[in-house]
């Protein structure tokens, strides 16, 4: 995931934009003339949407605030919306979790090998500290924040807050059991990630996964998508199932789950650090390794 040691900055330019003959020609001519190597390019025409979507990562001198105004006419004559950014700089996460800590240790775990280049902003839980007896949460912020329906909305207030105070970029939920309001999820919009279960045929509900046993599937498996005001229903940005035979217990099924959604939510987070997920109304354009 980290790119590798060069003797020049990399940087990551994502765009999209109404699909137009010269939107290649014009940036790369532009990264061209700016100094720039090219070092990745990927793109995507949407026939169907008629909109034009790229990633490029290059290599430069000095990508500052000059080089990026000139890029803005370019920007501007396509429609674009663009996004310059050093790959170097790592972005603010915070992490919301509930009763299961399956999928925020596995994030702290891959944070501290370097797998996932981020700057983890707090640890934010409807649940005490002592649930998560065991977890090394050194050096980084841990808040409890109990919520009823009588608190909810007092308490997601705060959690407004401490996302602005710590200027979080993203936030993610690593099987957080609350659900987000619709205001909440407005301001969080496109920077918000969730991890949940998903099944053919979908379970919903208390204890899923018995559930899943119950109906004999064959497959189980996890999605991971922005959150939106639709209930599970946000862009997708990675699955992944796995076979399930006549022989699993619940309790395999269940174990069986959480390797899925541990695997299915670090990729999310990964590409969404890396500059690799384009929103695309509804569903997203993913530009993976």
């Amino acid at each position: 995931m980290a790119p590798p040691s060069t003797l020049q900055p990399q940087y990551v330019l994502t765009l999209a934009c109404p699909d137009r003959p010269g939107i290649v020609a014009a940036v790369t001519t532009f990264l061209f003339e700016s100094g720039g190597n090219i070092l990745e390019a990927q793109q995507f025409d949407d026939t169907q949407t008629g909109r034009f979507f790229m990633r490029v990562v290059f290599t430069a001198e000095n990508m500052g605030e000059p080089v990026r105004d000139e890029f803005k006419p370019i920007a501007e004559r396509f429609g674009m919306d663009w996004a310059l950014r050093d790959r170097l700089e790592r972005r603010r996460v915070m992490i919301l979790v509930s009763k299961f800590d399956h999928c925020m240790v596995d994030l702290l775990y891959r944070w501290r090998n370097g797998e996932l280049p981020m700057e983890i902003t707090a640890i934010v839980a409807n649940h005490p500290r002592e649930t998560y007896e065991g977890v090394d949460f050194a050096g980084i912020r841990f808040h409890h924040l109990p919520i009823t329906k009588q608190t909810k909305m007092e308490r997601e207030a705060e959690l407004w807050e401490l996302v602005r105070e710590t200027k979080t970029d993203l936030v993610v939920l690593a099987r957080y059991m609350q659900v987000l309001s619709d205001g909440l999820t407005a301001k969080l919009s496109g920077r918000c990630i969730n991890i949940h279960h998903s099944f053919l045929p979908g379970f919903k509900g208390a204890k899923p996964y018995h559930q899943a046993h119950e109906r004999g599937v064959k497959l189980i498996g996890a999605t991971a998508h922005y959150v939106t005001s639709d209930l599970d229903e946000g862009p997708i940005i990675e699955q992944d199932v796995e076979r399930i035979s006549h022989g699993d217990t619940p309790e395999d099924l269940v174990r069986k789950g959480r390797d899925i959604e541990r695997r299915v939510l670090a990729r999310a987070v990964r590409y969404h650090l890396d500059g690799r997920v384009l929103l695309n109304g509804g569903k997203t354009v993913v530009f993976t390794e």
